[in-house]
C-alpha cells in the first residue's frame, strides 16, 4: 500500500492538531476530560441531547475552528472486536465521505486499550479508503495518501494490518467484478499473474487433465459451458521456514445460472458473486504472503460456471468422482459441492514429499440454509474435528468477523442413501441443508485430515459489515488469516 504513516506518542493540543482537516478521536470509557476541541463536542452534544456516553453507540461528528472535521466515538473496553469495527466503521465513515488526503487518529485510555483501538482503527480506515471496481463514466475516488496516530507509538509500522487490507481489498475487487469480466478464462489468467507476482507456484487441471483424471464430479459441472473453460488452479506458497502445512479450497463458481433446475430472476441476481470462496481464499494467501507467515499454503481454486446447454449435467445422472464414488444428481443448483469434492480429495492427497496437509480449510457461498440458520450478519462452519470448530469461533472473534458453529453428526449420512449410487448429491426435503452439504463433501477428503468447511453466509450485506462498509465485505480474509496463525503454533 502506498500510504504514508506517522505516529506521536501524545496526543497533542489544539494547537498542534489544527493543522489537521480530518481527525478521529477514539475515546476510553474514562475519557471526559481534556480532548481537543472538547467544548465544541460538548456544545454538539447538548444541542443533540446527548451524553458523553452515548457515543459508545452513536459516533458524532463536529465542525473545527479551522473547517476540519472531527469524529468522536467511545470504545469500551467489553466490546467484542466486531462491535468495536462497527463503530470504528460509523465514525470514520463520516470522515472519509469527503474523501480526504489525509487522517489523524487520535487514541486514549491505558496502554493496552490503546494499541488495541489503534490497530483497529488504523485497519477500519485503511481497508475503507481503498479503490473497488467501478464501471461508472467517471469515478470520484480519491486515495488516502496519508494516516497518523497520536497518542500510542507501535514498536511496528502496521504493515501486518496493511496485508490483511490487500488481501480483504483483493478478495472484493474479483467478487464485484461483472461476470462478463470475470470468466473462467479470465479469471485464470489473473490468478497465474498474481501467482508469478508474488512468487506462488502455480499449476492447473483444466477439463481435458480432469477428465482423463476422473473427476466426473467437477467435470459433470463444467461441461455445461461453452467454451469448457473451467478448471482446477492450484497454487503454492512454500517459504524457507515451515512450521505447518495448510491447504485453502475455495469455491469458484463464476455465474450460477442454477443449470436445468434454473433460478428465478430474483435469486440468479448477484450470482456472479459466487465465486466468493475462491476470492476469500485467495485473499488469504495473499495476506499469508505479505506477512511471510511460516506455513506452506496449498491453495486449490475450483474455477468454473453453473451454465445450461445441450452437454449440462441433470437430474438423476449417475457421475463418478476423483475418489471413485458414485454421485447421484438430485439436483442441478447444488454445484457448488459438486465442483469442492474433487478439488478437496485433490487437497487432501499425499505430494510428491509424502505428505498431506495438517489442516484443509475451505471456503464456500454454499447453500441458503445456512443464511437461513444465522443471516447475513454471520457466517457458519463445520469440522470434521471437533477442535477445529472451536479455533473457528475463537479466530473469528479475534478477527472481528463472528462464527457459528454447526455440528457433523454421522446419522444425516442416511438422508444422502441413494438406490442407484453410492451417494445422493443432496435431498430435495431441504432442511438443514449446509449440515448436509458437509456430510456429502467430508465423504472426498482422504487421508483423514483435519477439515474446516466455511459456508460464507454474510459475504454480502447491505451497507456493510464489522469493520467494512461496502456490502461486497471479503468477509473470510481476517478469520481465515487468525486460524492459520492459531494453527501454526497449536496442532
Amino acid at each position: 500500500m502506498s500510504l504514508k504513516f506517522t505516529q506521536h506518542a501524545d496526543i497533542g493540543s489544539e494547537k498542534t492538531l489544527s493543522s489537521e482537516k480530518h481527525i478521529l478521536f477514539v475515546l476510553s470509557e474514562k475519557t471526559e476530560k481534556n480532548i481537543p476541541f472538547g467544548k465544541i463536542l460538548e456544545n454538539k452534544l447538548i444541542r443533540s441531547k446527548c451524553e458523553f456516553k452515548e457515543l459508545n453507540k452513536n459516533p458524532v461528528a463536529v465542525e473545527l475552528p479551522n473547517g476540519g472535521l472531527a469524529s468522536y466515538v467511545v470504545l469500551a473496553e467489553k466490546l467484542s472486536m466486531f462491535q468495536k469495527h462497527t463503530l470504528l466503521r460509523k465514525a470514520i465513515k463520516l470522515l472519509l465521505d469527503e474523501q480526504p488526503e489525509a487522517l489523524a487518529i487520535c487514541v486514549f485510555g491505558d496502554e493496552k486499550t490503546k494499541e488495541i483501538n489503534a490497530c483497529a482503527a488504523y485497519y477500519v480506515a485503511t481497508v475503507n479508503a481503498v479503490e473497488l471496481p467501478s464501471r461508472k463514466k467517471e469515478s470520484k475516488h480519491k486515495p488516502l495518501k496519508k494516516i497518523s496516530i497520536h497518542g500510542f507509538n507501535a514498536e511496528h509500522d502496521y504493515s501486518y494490518m496493511n496485508a490483511r487490507v490487500v488481501g480483504n481489498t483483493l478478495c472484493r475487487s474479483l467478487t464485484m467484478l461483472p461476470p462478463n469480466e470475470l470468466t473462467p478464462t479470465s479469471y485464470r489468467t489473473k490468478v497465474k499473474v498474481l501467482a508469478k507476482e508474488n512468487g506462488w507456484n502455480w499449476e492447473e487441471f483444466d477439463m481435458p487433465a480432469l477428465k482423463k483424471m476422473g473427476a466426473g464430479a467437477f467435470y459433470a459441472v463444467g461441461q455445461g459451458s461453452e467454451p469448457m473453460d473451467a478448471a482446477i488452479v492450484h497454487l503454492t506458497y512454500d517459504p524457507k521456514v515451515v512450521k505447518k502445512h495448510i491447504a485453502l479450497v475455495g469455491k469458484g463458481i463464476c455465474f450460477d445460472t442454477g443449470g436445468h433446475n434454473l433460478k428465478p430472476a430474483k435469486y440468479m441476481q448477484g450470482m456472479h458473486e459466487d465465486m466468493n470462496g475462491s476470492a476469500v481464499a485467495l485473499g488469504i494467501l495473499m495476506a499469508a504472503t505479505l506477512q511471510q507467515l511460516p506455513v506452506k499454503i496449498d491453495c486449490w481454486l475450483a474455477i468454473a460456471q453453473n451454465h445450461i446447454g445441450p452437454l449440462a449435467y441433470k437430474q438423476n445422472d449417475v457421475v463418478t468422482a476423483l475418489n471413485g464414488m458414485t454421485i447421484e444428481i438430485v439436483h442441478t443448483d447444488a454445484e457448488g459441492r459438486m465442483v469442492l469434492a474433487d478439488t478437496l480429495t485433490l487437497a487432501s492427497r499425499i505430494d510428491k514429499n509424502g505428505k498431506s496437509p495438517d489442516v484443509i480449510l475451505d471456503f464456500a457461498t454454499l447453500t441458503g440454509s445456512m443464511a437461513v440458520a444465522v443471516t447475513d450478519r454471520m457466517s457458519g462452519v463445520i469440522a470434521n474435528k471437533p477442535e477445529l470448530a472451536c479455533k473457528a469461533i475463537e479466530a473469528g472473534a479475534l478477527a472481528g468477523e463472528r462464527i457459528v458453529a454447526f455440528p457433523y453428526e454421522e446419522d444425516m449420512d442416511s438422508d444422502l442413501d441413494s438406490d442407484i449410487a453410492d451417494i445422493k448429491q443432496c435431498t430435495l426435503e431441504g432442511g438443514g441443508d449446509h449440515m448436509h452439504a458437509a456430510r456429502f463433501m467430508g465423504k472426498f477428503i482422504e487421508n483423514d485430515v483435519a477439515w474446516l468447511h466455511a459456508d460464507l453466509s454474510s459475504t454480502n450485506r447491505k451497507g456493510g459489515l464489522g469493520a467494512v462498509q461496502s456490502d461486497v465485505n471479503g468477509f473470510g480474509v481476517g478469520f481465515g488469516l487468525e486460524m492459520i496463525k492459531s494453527l501454526i503454533d497449536t496442532l
